[in-house]
């Protein structure tokens, strides 16, 4: 079978889940589906490897679908990677690879990137920076002298520098500090993690934002933002050779670095449930609880995603039922878990009805809890759970920017893209006692935290900030 488009396979494997005996391939024939179902793989997916002498990594998809590409500049660079006193620079420098470069003054890039039919944006995590275009296939040169510029030379200058840290700090400010989500997730990280590099925000300590020095950027610059800690990827409408030609142009001589030091974790085994409250002026009662959980080179990290599917996605999983449509107690709650490098949390929120206590809510999500690790889930909703994790994957690489993704995100995370390959597998491959042994194991009272919002009267509030 020919080399097929990760969009084909996607829609191999999508009609492969609604037809379990069939699946298309390219359009022209159906063979029998049968064993093929994982269909994708390295053999049917053209994915180029490449790596430059300055240890630039190069991915390339090519995919005719439409005449457009993407391309992702993903820097293995996240808040992990910062120390108490730069908290919050790796974010702050995903908004300075916007302010100017030696060849590209400031507010240049954005628009010679748009009067040329692009667009673009970025995202700081614990893990990685990424920035990404999508272009018209006839633009893609525009892309690669644009951001092998900033690359080389970005523009460090002070009066940038003080300007652009402010609009970090006003960031902060709307996101974290008047924000009841970010106000509970950063105090639950802050509290959860004793010495893991993911104790502090991606957004940054707010005092460690108004002291970072220039010195500083200027080094966590040069070494996070090397071509040896990037990896580039390319998807669309292209021809691998040419393109290939003009990276290994435009990018090849900027020097590498030497590598920055890996993060240290050395976070203690937890051995008693920790609380933390915030008062905030609110109407409800919220709160997040935090068990801890294990990196991406646990293989229970796929049982997770799955256990995750099963406790809140959608109206009739597990949580939603018996908190907003059984007992009525709470207006939302969810769950979230996303795998990482170093050991995190699988998070579950509960927003309250009015007048409900938190100890009424985490009553109620216990005894989900304590249901799936007795019984498992059932069939039925084992195998929805699936197919909903399934499908996500799937629908992710329908584009050119969801591919990119994905490969970005594997190549880094698991050292090389091809384990989305044994993703889908992964997931067909969890059964009722993977779940139960996981709930187990992860839900331990006594290895979690809980971070509630206690709401106030506004003039409680304001009185308590007047005294300051």
């Amino acid at each position: 079978m020919p080399s097929a488009t990760l969009l084909t396979i996607a829609l191999m494997l999508a009609l492969g889940r609604a037809s379990p005996g069939a699946v298309a391939a390219p359009v022209s024939a159906a063979p029998p589906f049968g064993a093929s179902r994982s269909s994708l793989t390295p053999d049917l997916v053209k994915v180029e490897r490449h790596v430059l002498p300055n240890g630039l990594v190069v991915l390339l998809h090519e995919d005719h679908t439409v005449p457009a590409v993407t391309f992702y500049q993903w820097y293995k660079v996240g808040s992990r990677n910062e120390r108490p006193g730069i908290t919050g620079i790796s974010h702050f420098f995903e908004h300075m690879m916007f302010n100017g470069s030696k060849n590209v003054p400031p507010k240049e890039y954005d628009r010679i990137l748009e009067s040329n039919g692009g667009y673009s944006n970025a995202f700081t995590s614990r893990d990685m920076t990424a920035y990404y275009e999508d272009i018209a296939s006839d633009r893609l040169e525009v892309l690669f002298r644009l951001d092998s510029d900033r690359m080389r030379d970005l523009s460090l200058l002070p009066e940038q520098l003080k300007s652009e840290i402010e609009v970090v700090k006003e960031e902060r400010r709307s996101s974290i500090d008047n924000d009841i989500f970010g106000m509970l997730d950063e105090q639950l990280c802050a509290v959860a993690f004793n010495a893991s590099p993911y104790r502090w925000p991606v957004l940054g300590w707010m005092g460690d934002l108004e002291r970072i020095q220039r010195q500083e950027m200027v080094d966590y610059f040069r070494t996070h933002y090397a071509p040896n800690n990037c990896i580039l990827v390319l998807t669309g409408d292209f021809d691998p050779r040419q393109a290939l030609a003009q990276i290994q142009h435009y990018f090849g001589d900027i020097p590498s670095q030497t590598p920055p030091a890996p993060p240290v974790n050395s976070e203690p085994e937890q051995r008693g449930e920790r609380r933390v409250e915030v008062h905030y002026p609110a109407q409800n009662v919220t709160f997040l609880m935090g068990y801890k959980a294990p990196s991406v080179q646990s293989p229970d990290a796929y049982v997770l995603d799955v256990l995750d599917a099963i406790l809140s996605t959608g109206e009739s999983s597990r949580l939603q039922r018996a908190l907003v449509h059984d007992q009525q107690v709470a207006l939302d709650v969810g769950s979230f878990f996303q795998t990482r490098l170093d050991p995190t949390l699988f998070e579950i929120y509960t927003m309250m009805k009015p007048g409900k206590t938190a100890a009424e809510g985490e009553k109620a999500v216990d005894e989900v809890i304590a249901r799936l690790i007795r019984e498992g889930p059932g069939r039925r909703e084992l195998e929805k759970a699936k197919n909903l994790l399934e499908s996500s994957f799937i629908v992710e690489l329908k584009t050119n920017n969801g591919a990119a993704r994905t490969l970005a995100f594997h190549e880094h995370l698991y050292g090389d893209y091809r384990a989305m390959f044994e993703v889908i597998r992964r997931y067909r491959a969890v059964t009722a006692e993977d779940c139960k042994r996981v709930a187990r194991r992860t839900f331990d009272p006594l290895r979690r935290t809980i971070a509630e919002l206690v709401p106030e009267k506004p003039e409680a509030a304001a009185a308590q900030e007047g005294s300051k």
